[in-house]
């Protein structure tokens, strides 16, 4: 028998072309999105504005898909992380982040990460698989059926290097964007990536409203070729030219992730160096304090440290803020819960 259908992944598009097939006129589309996407239907019956025959049809063709929580942390601070399983025993982590009132869910895009950053757990086990688009929003509507809370917004920095899933991913924002889908407004969806520049060239002539977000972590290449090793295939240089690109076809800023390590790149020729590389630039630099992995050696920066660096980025005329730590009491560094519970 044909494979079924899991509707969640499926865009507009394609929701257009299965109830065609199935003798529907294209609009049901639109109410089938929002029963997946917006009431967070369980099960085709639950679409009751549907006729009983097109939701029997439907049904002997389709499913519509759930993550099985594994299990879920809370922080002190407020801060909620969830394992969830995937169908073929991969696992998965998703945050929420509230701030305020805003609710941010920090989602994955692949099981593991092939990037091989060292002091990032994730990438200590290596890749798995690639998400499929449904996978990936299905984390943010796990997320609100979990908790309780409406997702505000959301950023592509749990497990896994977005740009190297790149259709799934932009399908999967898509889905998370669209009206008749979660509903999150384009600009308060931001999407990270490690140095893919090839996909950051791509992105930039995409004409969507998503932020850019660069995992950059040192201002020269011997540093990164350590910390980030897919900079020896794009070094810095090569990576800050397809920002700039970026900036210059979308007229919109690029946040710099920047975490501080002890004696690694915290010191204060590092941060010279990423005034003189972003000088011009419309730009933010957002300093992340080390959430500590064991056994990979690398310890967070001192509080003076992380001080000092920012004076001198601030003063050379560069946006800097310094991450607020979240959720260090539940290991919400990404892969740390998925490592400790997963086995």
């Amino acid at each position: 028998m044909p494979a079924m259908v899991d509707l969640k992944g499926l865009d507009r598009e394609e929701l257009k072309r299965l109830v065609e097939e199935l003798g529907e006129p294209s609009y049901r589309a639109e109410q089938i999105m929002r029963w997946i996407y917006r009431h967070d239907a369980s099960s085709v019956d639950a679409m009751t504005n549907l006729s009983k025959g097109l939701r029997e049809r439907l049904a002997r063709v389709a499913t519509i898909g759930r993550l099985a929580a594994v299990s879920g942390e809370q922080s002190v601070d407020g801060t909620r992380k969830f394992l969830f399983r995937l169908a073929d025993g991969a696992a998965v982590e998703a945050v929420l982040i509230p701030d305020g009132k805003r609710r941010t869910a920090c989602i994955s895009s692949q099981a593991g990460c092939g990037i091989g950053c060292p002091f990032c757990a994730t990438g200590l086990d290596g890749l798995v698989r690639n998400l499929k688009a449904g996978e990936i929003v299905e984390q943010v509507l796990a997320l609100q059926r979990l908790t309780g809370e409406r997702v505000s917004h959301v950023v592509f920095m749990g497990m896994g290097e977005p740009f190297a899933n790149y259709g799934e991913v932009l399908k999967a924002a898509g889905l998370l964007s669209d009206p008749n889908g979660v509903g999150i407004g384009a600009r308060r969806i931001t999407i990270s990536t490690s140095g893919v520049v090839p996909a950051i060239r791509r992105f930039a002539r995409e004409g969507v409203q998503y932020g850019l977000a660069i995992s950059l972590h040192a201002a020269s290449d011997p540093v990164r070729d350590v910390l980030v090793p897919l900079n020896r295939k794009y070094p810095i240089d090569q990576l800050l030219d397809a920002c700039r690109e970026y900036v210059e076809r979308t007229n919109r800023r690029v946040t710099f992730e920047y975490v501080m390590i002890r004696g690694v790149n915290d010191g204060p020729e590092q941060a010279a160096r990423l005034v003189a590389l972003l000088k011009g630039m419309l730009c933010h630099v957002n300093l992340i304090p080390l959430n500590p992995v064991a056994g990979t050696g690398y310890q967070r920066s001192t509080p003076e440290a992380v001080r000092r660096f920012a004076r001198i980025v601030r003063d050379g005329g560069i946006e800097v803020t310094v991450r607020r730590e979240r959720g260090a009491d539940i290991q919400a560094a990404c892969g740390q819960l998925r490592r400790s519970r997963a086995r």
